[in-house]
C-alpha cells in the first residue's frame, strides 16, 4: 500500500516541502531475520538511522512493526535530506501504509519530530520556517514536538499541535479532542517580552564621553572599536549597547527568530526573540563558526547577530583569516555560503562593536601606568587588524580608566538607557524620513557612496577641515565616507538640517587609529 505524509526541510532560513512516500510490499521470506527497509531520496546518516529508532519506539509504544518490505522515498529525490526530524513522518507513514492507523487526513498535516527509543519526541531545528512553509502550502495543521510548539504557533492560520509521544501524534491524526492546538497571540507575546534587558547604562560609573560615542553609534548604526587598558569598562559598555538601540519591530523579531530556530539556539519553550541579539564569540572561533558554513551549511555568529550586536572582545587576538572573511558581509549585510551542490544566503545586518588593549601589556598611553612593551611592539600589535577592516569601523574610541572618586561615589549615574534611547529614536525618525522608499537603507551607516555625496553636504569651512584631516591622516576613500556618515548622524542627534563644524570635528576625532604616530 502506498501512503504519503508531508514534512519540511530547512534550506538557509527558509523551508521546502518534502513528500514522504511509503510503500509496503509483499511478505518477507521466512528465513530472513531482518525486515527489508529502504530509504531513498538522498538521506543522510541521521535519516537512515531513523529505522533503528523507529523500531524501538514502536515496540515501547506497544505498536507492531510489520514484517513487510518497505520502501520510503523522500521527494524531491535530488535534494539532500539531513537530520533526525524525519523520524515521525516516516513512522506515521509506515503505520498508515500497514493499515495500523487510518491514512485519511494525512495530506492535511505537516509532521516533524525526532523519535526517542521510548516513543517520546525530541525537539527539532527550524520549527518556525517549517511552520511558515506549511501555511504557505495551505496545510491545515502542523504536528511537532511540544517543546517547539510555541515557536511554530506564532504563525497564524495554522493549527499547531505540540505532542510529546508517538501515540499522541497518532491521537491527533485520529481527531482526539483531548489534544487541542496551541493558541498564541503573536502580538501579545511580542509586546509582553519586548526589551526585557537586565543591564542598564546607569550601572556604568563615569565614561560619559564613551556613552556619547555609543549613543552616536546607535543613532546611525555605526560600527565601533573601543581601545583602552584592562579594567577600563570596555566589555561593560559594549554589553549595554543593545539597551539603547531602537526596539525590534515584529518583522525584525520574526526574521531574527527564524535564524535562531534554524541554528537550534532558540531558548526552550520560547516563541519569539524580542530583544536585540548580542553575540560575543571567543577569539579562538574558526572562520566557519564566525560567518557560517560547513558541509551542512548553518548560520554563523554574524547571522545570529542579525538585527543586533556582534561583540568581538580582544580583536587583535582573533585569527586574521576569521576577521578578513567578515569584510564582505559587513558591506553587503548578508553572507553567501557556496558549496558544490548548494548555495545558501544568510542575512547578516549587525552592528559590530570591538574592543582591544592598545598594546600586549595593555598600558600604552595609560595616564598612570608605564607600558613595558619594546620598540615597535605596539605598532605590530595594532597592525594585526588590517587596514580594510579598520576602514569599515566608523568610530575608534579611546577608553580611559575610571577614577577612584567616580567608582566610589554613592550616587548612581543619572543617565539611563531609556533616556539615551529616546534621543536615539528621534535621530532614527529623521533617518527613516530621509530614506523613505529606499530598499535596505534604514540608517546613515547603510548609505551607499553615491547617496553620501547628496545627503552629507559640507560648508566651505567643513570642506577645508575635512581636506586637512584627509591629507594629514592619509585616510582612505572609505574612511572619508565614514567620517561624513558619522557627522551626518551627529547633526541628526542635534536636530540640525546641516552638518555643523562641531559634528565634522567630532567624526574626525573618532578616527584614533588613523592618526599618524598613534602607535609610536
Amino acid at each position: 500500500m502506498l501512503v504519503k505524509t508531508y514534512a519540511g526541510s530547512v534550506h538557509g532560513v527558509d523551508a521546502r516541502t518534502i513528500t514522504v512516500e511509503v510503500n509496503t510490499g509483499g511478505p518477507v521470506a521466512a528465513q530472513t531475520d531482518k525486515t527489508p527497509f529502504f530509504i531513498v531520496g538522498l538521506p543522510d546518516s541521521a535519516v537512515r538511522e531513523g529505522y533503528s529508532r523507529m523500531e524501538a519506539a514502536f515496540k515501547n509504544s506497544r505498536l507492531h512493526l510489520p514484517r513487510l518490505k518497505t520502501i520510503i522515498n523522500l521527494a524531491p529525490a535530488d535534494i539532500r535530506k539531513e537530520g533526525s526530524a524525519f523520524d515521525l513522518p516516516i513512522a506515521i507513514g509506515v503505520l498508515a501504509a500497514s493499515d495500523i492507523i487510518p491514512a485519511e487526513g494525512l495530506d492535511q498535516y505537516f509532521i516533524m519530530g525526532e523519535l526517542s527509543l521510548d516513543g517520546s519526541l525530541r525537539p527539532i531545528k527550524g520549527a518556525l520556517p517549517i511552520a511558515i512553509q506549511a501555511r504557505k502550502q495551505k496545510f491545515k495543521g502542523l504536528i511537532l514536538p511540544k517543546i517547539n510548539a510555541k515557536e511554530a504557533a506564532i504563525v497564524n492560520d495554522l493549527d499547531v499541535y505540540g505532542v510529546e509521544t508517538l501515540n499522541e501524534a497518532i491521537a491527533v491524526l485520529s481527531g482526539d479532542p483531548s489534544i487541542p492546538p496551541v493558541n498564541l497571540d503573536t502580538r501579545d507575546e511580542f509586546s509582553a517580552n519586548l526589551d526585557n534587558y537586565d543591564v542598564d547604562f546607569n550601572d556604568v560609573r563615569g565614561q560619559e564621553n564613551i556613552k556619547r560615542a555609543l549613543e552616536l553609534a546607535a543613532s546611525g548604526g555605526h560600527n565601533v572599536i573601543l581601545i583602552g587598558p584592562p579594567g577600563a569598562g570596555k566589555t561593560m559598555l559594549a554589553r549595554r549597547l543593545p539597551t539603547i538601540l531602537p526596539p525590534l519591530t515584529l518583522h525584525e523579531a520574526l526574521n531574527t527568530t527564524k535564524i535562531h530556530s534554524v541554528a537550534g539556539v532558540l531558548p526552550r519553550n520560547s516563541a519569539l526573540i524580542t530583544t536585540r541579539p548580542f553575540r560575543a564569540p571567543h577569539h579562538t572561533i574558526s572562520d566557519v563558526a564566525l560567518v557560517g558554513g560547513g558541509s551542512d551549511p548553518m548560520p554563523g555568529e554574524i547571522s545570529l547577530a542579525h538585527n543586533g550586536v556582534l561583540f568581538l572582545d580582544e580583536l587583535p587576538e582573533f585569527k586574521r583569516t576569521a576577521l578578513e572573511v567578515m569584510r564582505q558581509p559587513m558591506e553587503e549585510r548578508r553572507v553567501t555560503i557556496s558549496r558544490a551542490k548548494v548555495t545558501v544566503d544568510y542575512p547578516a545586518s549587525f552592528m559590530l562593536i570591538a574592543s582591544m588593549n592598545p598594546c600586549p601589556c595593555g598600558y600604552y598611553n595609560h595616564p598612570s601606568k608605564d607600558c613595558v612593551c619594546g620598540p615597535g611592539v605596539v605598532k605590530r600589535y595594532v597592525s594585526k587588524i588590517s587596514g580594510p577592516l579598520l576602514d569599515r569601523i566608523d568610530l575608534h574610541v579611546e577608553v580611559t580608566p575610571v577614577s577612584y572618586d567616580e567608582l566610589s561615589s554613592k550616587e548612581r549615574t543619572k543617565i539611563t538607557s531609556s533616556e539615551i534611547r529616546e534621543r536615539v529614536l528621534r535621530a532614527r525618525e529623521v533617518q527613516a524620513e530621509r530614506f523613505k522608499g529606499m530598499k535596505e537603507v534604514y540608517c546613515n551607516a547603510q548609505m551607499p557612496s553615491r547617496m553620501v555625496r547628496e545627503v552629507c553636504q559640507l560648508s566651505d569651512a567643513g570642506v577645508t577641515l575635512l581636506k586637512t584631516a584627509m591629507e594629514k591622516l592619509q585616510l582612505s576613500a572609505r574612511a572619508y565616507d565614514r567620517i561624513l556618515k558619522v557627522a551626518r548622524t551627529g547633526a541628526d542627534l542635534a536636530g540640525s538640517q546641516d552638518i555643523r563644524i562641531e559634528d565634522l570635528a567630532e567624526a574626525i576625532h573618532y578616527r584614533s587609529l588613523d592618526r599618524e604616530g598613534w602607535a609610536g
